[in-house]
């Protein structure tokens, strides 16, 4: 019976548009145990600022709904067009970056133009949003584009330094002064894309033992992140202070159990624990849902983890190879990071948690992203042979997606699984 279910499991996994639905399944699930969650946890907090539970809701629902505007034109877009767009996007996104820290070391507020900023937002009326959201999109395109024009000097260190490290460490450091966080994550999907297009280990060692000193420094310098290590090993010293929303989040986790107290039930949402909609959001899950719902969120993000290695790996393209591996690694660094948080594993950097936890930009630059990553997977050779048999409608290819491009022929894809910009198995 188990030598049955697997190769029950190996035929679906064989199929040539597996890639392509197991990232649709995945990333859908995850958005709508989001929207439920944040519903969950926004709506006492909701009700008493407002009288309507549902403001905090509709919002991420607009949200959601803009994204998911971004995934299906994400979806559409050939890889020359993400080319042509990454250095215009890097640009933009270091512009931002440098604006947003301008305006927090100055007043923070310019009233003649009516844009606001606070540490991570910049605010344009009731719009809000994040750059450093914006900043792992375009490094991650930049930067694939970069090795992929490199070709086989990704080995000379000269060649690499010239101008990818100096402008990625601008980014990683405008970036890392106000989100720390967030700049690990983009520090971890840089470095895998390194390793992933087969940069010398040495260089990659010598890249990491860099951002760790820079890391430290960012730490070091700036008040709240020191208090959040001193109170990481033994929070319940500082339960009043420093601890008190890991203290809230581990009661939450308790009371769930395996089981949970029952969708909406939470205890910890009715102002006991800071940031529960966002931050904290992996806690009131574990509440509600209890050990159970948990396994099932982290096994829908193993399922898009698997998904999109998978699509690197089947991939004939070295630029659609390596960013479905940047935003794979992406997406389970800020998973890793804000669980871990949550759980007591690692310090709490305040990263939300991808497609679940509330917040506007996150939510849409991440469905943008997984968008693209459905465009990569319709272009894997056999789900681009298997589609273009289909001959589907023209209403069909306008309404969805169009055609993915024509699989390379044998000798094209020899050609490119022996590049030096994709890293031997």
């Amino acid at each position: 019976m188990r030598s049955g279910f697997t190769e029950m499991l190996r035929g679906l996994l064989d199929r040539p548009l597996a890639s392509y639905y197991l990232l649709l399944s995945s990333a859908g699930l995850l958005l709508t145990i989001g929207l439920v969650m944040v519903f969950s946890a926004t709506m006492v907090e909701s009700y008493e600022a407002t009288g309507n539970a549902f403001a905090v809701i509709l919002q991420q629902v607009i949200w959601a709904v803009v994204g998911l505007v971004c995934f299906w034109v994400a979806q559409r877009l050939p890889a020359r067009t993400y080319r042509a767009l990454s250095r215009p996007l890097l640009v933009v996104a270091i512009l931002l970056g440098l604006f947003l820290v301008v305006m927090s070391m100055t007043q923070g507020k310019n009233d003649d133009s009516g844009i606001a900023t606070d540490n991570l937002w910049i605010h344009i009326g009731p719009v809000q949003f994040q750059p450093a959201e914006v900043a792992k999109f375009a490094l991650l395109l930049w930067a694939a584009d970069s090795l992929v024009r490199l070709g086989p000097r990704i080995a000379s260190w000269r060649d690499l330094a010239i101008p990818m490290f100096p402008i990625a460490g601008l980014l990683m450091i405008i970036i890392g002064y106000a989100d720390l966080g967030t700049m690990l994550i983009i520090v971890a999907m840089f470095i895998g894309l390194l390793w992933a297009s087969g940069v010398p280990l040495r260089i990659l060692g010598v890249l990491f033992g860099t951002a760790l000193v820079g890391s430290v420094l960012l730490i070091a310098f700036e008040g709240y992140r020191m208090e959040r290590i001193i109170s990481f090993s033994r929070p319940e010293d500082f339960a009043d202070t420093w601890g008190y929303q890991a203290i809230q989040g581990y009661y939450a986790i308790a009371d769930g159990g395996w089981f949970g107290l029952g969708l909406g039930e939470s205890r910890q949402k009715w102002e006991w624990l800071p940031n529960g909609h966002n931050d904290f959001i992996f806690a009131l899950i574990a509440e509600e849902l209890g050990v159970v719902g948990c396994l099932v969120i982290l096994a829908l993000f193993g399922v898009l983890v698997y998904t999109g290695f998978r699509i690197a790996r089947r991939s004939d393209d070295a630029f659609r190879s390596l960013v479905a591996a940047g935003v794979t690694i992406w997406i389970a660094g800020q998973a890793f990071i804000n669980i871990g948080g949550v759980l007591g594993l690692i310090p709490m950097t305040g990263v939300p948690l991808p497609f679940i936890s509330d917040g506007g930009t996150a939510l849409v630059v991440v469905l943008a992203a997984v968008g693209m990553l459905a465009g990569f997977a319709r272009a894997e050779p056999d789900a681009a042979q298997a589609l273009r048999a289909r001959n589907p409608s023209r209403l069909v290819r306008l309404l969805w997606a169009p055609l993915p491009p024509a699989p390379r022929s044998e000798s094209d894809s020899e050609t490119t699984k022996k590049s030096p910009t994709t890293r031997k198995k």
